[in-house]
């Protein structure tokens, strides 16, 4: 089994956005040294405790502070994105860090409706993200399906390319495409089973992917202490329903506790269901259920405390259980 991390750059409420940028690059050196195969940026807009919104930006910088560890998009949302941009963006990336890159491709505008109009988005973006999907193929492969139109660079650069996914629409993309599957269980769990089984059941073998190749996420909490850990943890659904609950951010430890045990706090809960809490030993075993219930060839872990250094000791903590190579 291979772990994996995503990270979004997290802001915490007594720092900035480039702190928390500067933040990204020792959690991905311990991601590197603890054997894990890659580290994949979302792209989120207009979202205060978010610094990852410019994906490709965040990889550069990061890449030129590592060795080894493989870096990518977990994803880019290309409805925001013409596929040319995102094949010369990801190209440069490639070039200057050969063997490095990955590119995950979601269809969500990852941002809500204020924003998107202001990212110039309709209601048919969406619609165009399986043309989209192979136009940018084309480019990244050297097989541009517009004439006398190249991504310089880019060009035949081949950078493996993702499917990400909360809902059987990208489960049947990504096995009709023949390409990799990264099903987004860390916040929304309930279509994983259906999804991964759909993955499987209607691959289509392509030249690059005779076998489907399946990641699921899943939330990381690790501590040296049970107690401790179940502390983070407690945390973690605190700072999620300060963001998505109304008024939560005016409300008390004890105040959102009791509001986590109403409908929309059980939601929340609900939205963590896959969250690996505890002592290393508990977390592997955890994670060793969560793989062989789903067939997951890889798990991309997202570190879910709120405090920084809490997440880069789970990842010191839960070192990957086989080394990194190349996939």
């Amino acid at each position: 089994m291979k772990y994996s991390l995503l990270d979004v750059a997290q802001v915490a409420a007594d720092e900035t956005p480039a702190e928390a940028l500067h933040g990204a690059v020792p959690l991905a050196q311990a991601a590197e040294r603890s054997g894990y195969q890659r580290v994949w940026y979302a792209e989120h807009h207009n979202m205060p405790q978010i610094a990852s919104a410019a994906t490709s930006v965040v990889i550069a910088h990061v890449a030129a502070h590592t060795e080894r560890i493989r870096l990518g998009a977990g994803g880019v949302m290309l409805p925001n994105h013409v596929p040319l941009v995102i094949a010369e963006q990801f190209g440069t990336l490639a070039a200057l860090h050969p063997g490095r890159i990955d590119l995950g491709l979601g269809r969500a505008p990852g941002t809500d409706q204020n924003t998107a109009r202001a990212l110039r988005l309709t209601a048919a973006s969406a619609d165009a993200f399986p043309q989209d999907v192979l136009e940018l193929q084309g480019f990244l492969n050297g097989r541009s399906s517009i004439p006398g139109v190249r991504a310089i660079p880019g060009d035949g650069s081949n950078v493996p390319l993702y499917i990400l996914g909360s809902s059987l629409f990208g489960a049947q993309l990504a096995a009709t495409l023949g390409l990799p599957y990264a099903f987004a269980s860390h916040f929304a769990p309930a279509a994983l089973d259906a999804a991964t089984q759909t993955y499987r059941s209607e691959y289509r073998p392509s030249e690059r992917h005779p076998e489907p190749y399946l990641i699921v996420a899943a939330n990381l909490i690790a501590a040296a202490s049970q107690e401790e850990a179940q502390e983070q943890h407690r945390a973690a659904l605190r700072s999620r329903a300060r963001m998505m609950l109304r008024g939560g951010a005016d409300l008390t430890d004890s105040e959102l506790d009791r509001a986590l045990d109403s409908p929309a706090g059980r939601q929340i809960r609900g939205m963590m269901t896959h969250t690996a809490v505890g002592e290393p030993s508990q977390v592997h075993a955890h994670l060793a259920e969560l793989a062989e219930r789903t067939g997951a060839d890889e798990l991309m872990l997202a570190p879910a405390a709120p405090d920084r250094q809490a997440r880069l000791r789970a990842v010191e903590l839960v070192s990957a259980p086989t080394p990194l190579r190349a996939v």
